[in-house]
């Protein structure tokens, strides 16, 4: 799912997907049996001048190093990228760690991007945030024409009843395409690997415990965490609550409906605006948009970085936009260009993530052994839902087999179009190109409940699209007496971006370790 994380950024939340990936992941050793950890833990980060980007001055960039597998960590390691702002005093209680959402979701380039929105906390942290595994310059993987493939061979409505065996074949060269274009890390992706990085972050910047603030899909993160290492938790906030427990299946159909009204928003806005593309009816408006859809599906755009922008691509594009009204803007001129131009640049630039850095997929090459950081122009343009799903699916453990896909397509299918007639097709083709995948683990499922940390801060928005407010509930309910949850009133998705009173509540428990009562609430925010 998409969603509004900070006034400029936009992340997603979580959704369903696909992936190569490695099951049953282990919990973390904490005996001293394990695998030997320490030259991982014993790293320290040098910081220097962000390079190959549009950063601001006071940004520093620097990387870690992890495993690909942390049961063999002899058998290849990875780099990650890190940014960060220096706390602005001397005597600072450490950094204060953020993930933007996604799965998918970049943090260096989201950090320089809408870094000022955190500079409070800088009077006690310094402010860090990274490319997860998988993700942006930390061996980004790609699906080349992976997607494209799994949503054509699906798009036919009698083609499982005609032939669901050729069907089901596709989806497995989609997934064979995933792993030619995506390299060693795409086996070890997944929630619980990068916790264990994360982890690894905590040490290398020097901090005995973690404080953190995760939007969307890094409250997943956060919540994995607190799981794995309870004794390393410090002061953590999740914002925009991920689910735990839902099915992939049905995590789709509440994304698809929560994407659906944030378009309807968005389209009710942009007819009152003379620029609009799709003229002043609302009701004329949502159906030039769909109409825009099947056209692109009918016959693709032909661009500069790669495959044909299809109809698809727009839905894709769209959503990275529709959770942040502050995107809305940039949204309706790119429409407006693609419609009265055919120019596909400024929608090119929201399939990639909000980012202006638009390149080919590629196939990985060099050791496999050891990757170094990617170079910004070498992030394959899909890496954001390739690696999306890719890390859904390797967080659920449900995998339906053949004949049970069969028999409930009609009636999935019915479900994702009634939640959205533009996103429907392609939430349920995510959902459906997890098929074949071994399946992912069971720890979120089955261990991460019960926590014994200090408290952590769970925000729940009520009008969230996204993550709605019930799964807030749920997962505060799942992890325990230490999560105290905050009621924000209002709209959109996550809180802090949002509300004044969210972001003064999330500040002061991160800075001073106030917290408000459990089940305390924020009133929406006026736009006046």
């Amino acid at each position: 799912m998409l969603a509004k994380v900070t006034r400029r950024r936009c992340a997603l939340s979580g959704a369903v997907g696909l992936a190569l990936l490695g099951a049953g992941l282990p919990s973390v050793v904490t005996d001293g049996s394990g695998p030997d950890l320490s030259r991982f833990y014993r790293q320290k980060i040098k910081w220097s001048k962000c390079v190959g980007m549009e950063a601001p001055k006071d940004l520093q960039c620097g990387k870690i190093t992890v495993p690909f597998d942390y049961a063999k960590p002899r058998t290849g390691t990875l780099e990650l990228a890190l940014a960060r702002y220096r706390a602005t005093t001397k005597h600072k209680r450490g950094s204060v760690l953020l993930n933007f959402g996604g799965p998918g979701g970049a943090g260096v380039p989201a950090l320089a991007a809408g870094g000022d929105d955190f500079m409070a906390l800088t009077d006690e942290y310094d402010v860090v945030s990274f490319d997860p595994r998988g993700v942006g310059r930390s061996s980004p993987v790609s699906c080349g024409n992976g997607t494209d493939e799994a949503l054509n061979a699906t798009d036919d409505d009698t083609a499982f009843n005609r032939d669901p065996q050729a069907v089901l074949g596709t989806l497995r060269k989609a997934a064979d395409q995933c792993g030619k274009h995506s390299g060693p890390v795409l086996p070890h992706i997944g929630t619980v690997n990068v916790s264990r990085d994360l982890d690894i972050m905590r040490q290398a910047l020097g901090d005995k415990k973690l404080n953190y603030l995760g939007f969307s899909y890094g409250s997943r993160l956060g919540a994995v965490y607190a799981a794995q290492f309870p004794e390393k938790v410090g002061r953590l906030v999740l914002d925009g609550v991920d689910t735990l427990t839902e099915p992939l299946a049905e995590q789709g159909v509440a994304g698809a409906a929560g994407q659906q009204r944030a378009l309807e928003d968005f389209v009710d806005w942009c007819v009152k605006d003379i620029a609009c593309p799709f003229g002043t009816d609302a009701r004329g408006a949502r159906e030039q948009v769909l109409q825009l859809v099947a056209s692109l599906d009918e016959d693709p755009v032909p661009t500069d970085f790669g495959p044909d922008f299809t109809g698809q691509d727009l839905v894709g594009a769209i959503g990275q936009a529709l959770y942040s009204k502050d995107l809305w803007p940039s949204l309706e001129r790119a429409l407006a260009e693609l419609v009265e131009q055919g120019d596909t640049t400024g929608v090119l630039g929201f399939a990639g993530g909000g980012s202006d850095v638009l390149t080919r997929a590629h196939a990985p090459s060099g050791d496999p052994t050891h990757s170094t950081l990617a170079d910004v122009e070498e992030i394959p343009l899909d890496n954001l839902p390739a690696a999306l799903m890719a890390v859904n699916c390797a967080d659920d453990p449900d995998r339906p087999g053949a004949d049970r896909i069969t028999k409930n397509l009609a009636r999935l299918r019915a479900a994702y179009e009634q939640a959205s007639p533009v996103f429907g097709r392609y939430r349920l083709t995510e959902y459906l190109i997890c098929y074949g995948r071994p399946k992912g683990t069971d720890f979120i499922r089955e261990k991460v409940r019960d926590v014994r940390t200090p408290k952590m801060l769970l925000v729940g928005t009520r009008g969230d699209p996204a993550t709605p407010y019930r799964w807030t509930v749920e997962t505060a309910k799942r992890l325990g007496d230490s999560a105290v949850v905050l009621d924000n009133r209002g709209e959109g998705h996550t809180g802090y971006g949002s509300s004044e009173c969210v972001r003064r509540k999330v500040d002061d428990f991160l800075l001073y370790g106030s917290l408000p009562p459990d089940g305390s609430s924020c009133g929406p925010e006026r736009d006046d």
